[in-house]
Formats: C-alpha cells, sequence, structure tokens
C-alpha cells in the first residue's frame, strides 16, 4: 500500500526575481528549494506521516542514533526540465532500489520504490519553478534516510526519517569537459571486503576526504583507490566509478562487491552496448592499466556518476611517476557517450530505454 502525501505550502518563498538570481549562477548544493519531503518510520508503525513540508532546519536531538553511530544512507538524482518547458526524472527507480539495499546494509528500514520515486515527485512538483532551464543546468535531488532515535546503545535504531531536499545546479564543467588529473591513493582505502563500500552511506565519502585533500595538494582533482586486499586492483574514485576504453572501442569497468553499484556507470554501458560496443565488467589492476597505456591497448578513461555525468581522465599520478595522457583533449569515445546520455536526459534525443520519468506537463 502507498504512502499517501499531505503538503503544507511554505509562506515565505524566493521571489522570481531572487530565483532567477540564482539560476544565473546556481553553483552545486548551495541554494535549496521551498519545501522539503520527510516520512517518518518507527519499528511498532512503520513508515506513516508522508508530507511536503516547508524547507528549514531539524530538530536534531544531542542523543540521536545518527550522531554517534551514522547510521545513515542517501542518494543523489536530477531532474530535467526540457524544450517544451515539462520536467522529468532520470531512472528515479534504480535510485529507489539502491536506496533500499543500502537500508538493508546499514540497518535502516526500507522504503518501497513506489514510495521513493513518489516522494521525488512530489518535490520536484511543489518546487517545479526551481529547475532550471540553462545549458546543462538541472534540480539535484538529494533523498537520505537517518537513524534518529534518542538512544546510545549499540543496535539499529528504532526511530527513523526519510527526507528529500532539492538544489538547482549548474553545468559540472562550465568551461567545456576538461580532462583532469587523478591521484592513486596508496596508504588509504576507501572500503573493505564485507565492509559498507557497495552501500551509498555517507562514511564511505567522509574516508575518502582526506584523500582527496592529499590529491588536492598533488595537483589533481580527484582520488583513486585500490582494493584493500593488496592485490592492486582497482576499485572506484572518492566518488565516481571508473571506466576504461580499449582501443577496439571496448569498455571495461572495475568489478568489486566494495564498489558502489553507479546508475550512471550502468547507463552508460547499456547505451554503449546499443551504440556497439562491447562491454565488460570485471577485477582490473593499475598495473593492466599503465600496460595498456603504454602498449595503446587502452586509450581513454573517464569517471561517471550524477553530478558530472562523465569526467574524462588525462593522468595518473602518484609517489612513483605518473601515466595517462597528459595535454590531450578527451576521448572520441568519451565524449559520444557523454553526449548520447545527456541528449537523453535534457530531452534532446529519442529514450529507447524508458529511462525518463515525466513529472510536470509541458507549458502551453
Amino acid at each position: 500500500m502507498t504512502l499517501e502525501f499531505t503538503t503544507s505550502e511554505a509562506t515565505e518563498r524566493v521571489t522570481d526575481e531572487q530565483l532567477a538570481a540564482i539560476h544565473e549562477a546556481p553553483g552545486f548544493g548551495r541554494v535549496f528549494t521551498d519545501h522539503m519531503v520527510s516520512i517518518d518510520w518507527t519499528l511498532d508503525s512503520g513508515w506513516r506521516d508522508a508530507r511536503v513540508e516547508p524547507y528549514g532546519p531539524l530538530a536534531i536531538d544531542p542523543a540521536h542514533a545518527v550522531l554517534h553511530y551514522g547510521q545513515e544512507i542517501f542518494e543523489g538524482l536530477k531532474a530535467y526540465r526540457h524544450e517544451d518547458g515539462s520536467v522529468w526524472l532520470f531512472r528515479p527507480d534504480e535510485n529507489g532500489k539502491r536506496l533500499a539495499r543500502s537500508a538493508v546494509r546499514m540497518a535502516l528500514p526500507e522504503l518501497s520504490v513506489e514510495d521513493f520515486v513518489e516522494a521525488c515527485k512530489q518535490l520536484v512538483r511543489a518546487d517545479e519553478r526551481w529547475t532550471p532551464s540553462g545549458h546543462e543546468q538541472s534540480l539535484y535531488i538529494r533523498p537520505f534516510t537517518f537513524g534518529n532515535e534518542v538512544f546510545l546503545g549499540v543496535r539499529a535504531a528504532h526511530s527513523a526519517r526519510f527526507m528529500v531536499i532539492a538544489s538547482p545546479v549548474g553545468a559540472y564543467f562550465a568551461d567545456g569537459v576538461k580532462p583532469v588529473r587523478i591521484w592513486l591513493s596508496e596508504h588509504f582505502n576507501r572500503a573493505g571486503k564485507g565492509g559498507t563500500g557497495s552501500a551509498k552511506t555517507g562514511g564511505n565519502y567522509a574516508s575518502s576526504l582526506a584523500p582527496t585533500q592529499e590529491a588536492f595538494a598533488n595537483g589533481c582533482s580527484q582520488v583513486l583507490f585500490l582494493s584493500s586486499l593488496g592485490d592492486r586492483h582497482i576499485e572506484e574514485l572518492g566518488g565516481m566509478n571508473l571506466v576504461l576504453v580499449k582501443r577496439d572501442g571496448t569498455l571495461v569497468t572495475p568489478e568489486s562487491d566494495t564498489i558502489l553499484d553507479g546508475i550512471t556507470r550502468n547507463s552508460l554501458f547499456e547505451l554503449a552496448e546499443h551504440l556497439g560496443h562491447r562491454t565488460e565488467m570485471r577485477p582490473v589492476t593499475i598495473d593492466e592499466w599503465q600496460e595498456g597505456v603504454e602498449s595503446g591497448d587502452i586509450v581513454e578513461a573517464f569517471a561517471c556518476g550524477t553530478a558530472a555525468v562523465i569526467t574524462p581522465i588525462s593522468e595518473i599520478v602518484s609517489p612513483d611517476g605518473s601515466f595517462g595522457w597528459p595535454d590531450r583533449e578527451p576521448g572520441e569515445v568519451t565524449m559520444k557517450l557523454r553526449k548520447a546520455l545527456t541528449d537523453i536526459q535534457w530531452g534532446r534525443a529519442e529514450d529507447p530505454f524508458g529511462w525518463m520519468v515525466q513529472v510536470t506537463e509541458a507549458k502551453a
């Protein structure tokens, strides 16, 4: 049985003039819409009180479980305004499924995929005017669940809250898509076997922050992690999946139960196969990558995720040296895939996969 939502309209809203100024330079995740979604859960009553309410601070008890044991999960997806004025979500059902998988790993309640998708739709409809229409602009949507029981015992919380907030975001590459240098982390690991690497939980990202600072200090934009087993297998970046492109057009991505199951990555692989490329999900070592670059067998590499869609990689840097394609423009396959996916997302091309979910109607 799906939840029924109630709506409390925000009495203080951003004016149209203020919103126009925000859309001129929205940045990423700094300004939030007028409303938010909240749904409460208790062990005894299950999910209840689904509501759209004015955006605002939460009353947090100092003993809330999330503050002490990190019992929290989240998702990230986008709403896109098409040329006719309608607004669409990209594969929200996949985000709902992944949130449910993360909930199982983090001992949090599972929200149904139907209620997850409806919660996102409710917020987008309530704040439709916040979805921008500029070049590669979108409305970033952040659903999350956290344990909020007032209790300091080490066990799964008996109460939780699911919420959705949203923020208009600009083009990730404001001056055009540029390849980036990546720092190879040799002293830090993102996740271990049997850990939470495949869950989308805040702790995984917190653990990436120190090595990311190390990457910045070495002139790099992101950090690449290897397996904690010492076998030199590639895992993922601090917040994105990794893809290698071989000379024959085959796409290869590392496979491991400690890697986040990326929705953008999976979509790109399905799209690549549709366009005639072979794809492989399998273990990959950093040595295979370096040797492939040196032999000419691996000709491109990119990172992928919701925020940037695709980020071309120019070079891998470590204390022992570097390899890659410094000072080279983004690869042909990389940019072809990026264009093909973003054209579907913004409605510039047909969607043969049924990925886009319409939320609001076209404007007359």
